[in-house]
C-alpha cells in the first residue's frame, strides 16, 4: 500500500491543526477561532471542508458554534469539588485516621514507568512512600506515592510514621508547593505478588488500579499516586454534566 492510503481527510487535518493549537494555547479557552474564509485560504479547501471540520470539533465538544458570531473555542468545565475522585481522596486523606500502616519509606531507584510520569531518567533516586489502609476488619487499599527527591527534601514523606494531615496539605505547607492538575488512569487488573501478600488476596483476585500524575501550578509532574484496592470491596461513582 502506497502512503497515500493513510493521509487523512483534508477535514480531519484541519480538526487535528485546530486542536494541537488549542492544546498549545494558541485558541485558549473563549478564544474566536479564524472565521470560515480565513480558514479556507490557511488551509486552501473549500469551504464544505472547513465546515465539516468545524462540526467535528463541535461535536467533540471542544468548540461551540454561534450563528452570526463565530466559533468559540469550549472552556473546560470546572471540576467539581464532590464527587468520587480516588487520587485526590488519597492526597487529602490523614494517615494516622484512617488505620494507616506505613509498609515501608525512603529512597528507591525509580521504575521505569514511574520514571516516566515524572519525567526523569529511569532508575534516578526518588521517594517512595507505601501505606497500608484498613477498613477495620481487612485491608482496603495499598497507597504507594513517588516523588522527585527535590519535592520530597524536608517533607515528612520518607519517615515511618503515619502522616498526620494529608499529603497535599503537607507539602503545600512545607514545600509551598500547590499541588494542582491530575492525570487519573483506572483499571481493572491481578494483584502483584507483594500486592496480593499486603492486601491478603489470591493472585487471581480482582483489583482496582489507579496511577494518577500529579502536577504542580508550573504543570511539572511531582507526585504520582499508585493505589491497588480489591476489587470486592469498592465501586467508583462520578457525575458530571452532559
Amino acid at each position: 500500500m502506497s502512503p497515500e492510503e493513510f493521509t487523512p481527510p483534508k477535514y480531519a487535518q484541519i480538526v487535528q491543526a485546530i486542536k494541537r493549537k488549542i492544546d498549545d494555547g494558541t485558541y485558549p479557552p473563549g478564544a474566536l477561532l479564524p472565521s470560515e474564509t480565513q480558514l479556507v485560504r490557511e488551509f486552501n479547501v473549500s469551504r464544505p471542508t472547513v465546515v465539516r471540520a468545524l462540526q467535528v470539533l463541535q461535536l467533540r465538544g471542544v468548540i461551540e458554534r454561534e450563528h452570526g458570531k463565530g466559533s468559540y473555542v469550549k472552556a473546560a468545565p470546572p471540576v467539581p469539588e464532590e464527587g468520587s475522585r480516588p487520587s485526590r481522596a488519597v492526597l487529602d486523606r490523614v494517615e494516622t485516621d484512617e488505620r494507616g500502616t506505613v509498609i515501608e519509606a525512603g529512597e528507591r531507584a525509580a521504575p521505569a514507568v514511574i520514571a516516566d510520569l515524572l519525567g526523569i531518567p529511569a532508575a534516578s533516586a526518588v521517594m517512595m512512600r507505601r501505606v497500608l489502609f484498613s477498613d477495620g476488619e481487612r485491608p482496603s487499599d495499598l497507597v504507594t506515592l513517588w516523588s522527585p527527591l527535590d519535592v520530597a527534601e524536608g517533607t515528612d514523606l520518607g519517615r515511618n510514621e503515619p502522616l498526620t494531615v494529608g499529603v497535599r496539605h503537607h507539602v503545600q505547607t512545607v514545600k509551598g508547593l500547590r499541588l494542582a492538575n491530575v492525570v487519573e488512569r483506572l483499571g481493572a487488573r491481578h494483584p502483584e505478588t507483594d500486592e496480593a501478600k499486603l492486601l491478603g488476596l489470591g493472585k487471581s483476585a480482582p483489583v482496582i488500579s489507579v496511577m494518577a500524575n500529579v502536577f504542580d501550578s508550573s504543570a511539572r509532574p511531582v507526585v504520582v499516586v499508585d493505589l491497588v484496592m480489591p476489587g470486592d470491596l469498592h465501586e467508583l461513582e462520578d457525575a458530571y454534566a452532559l
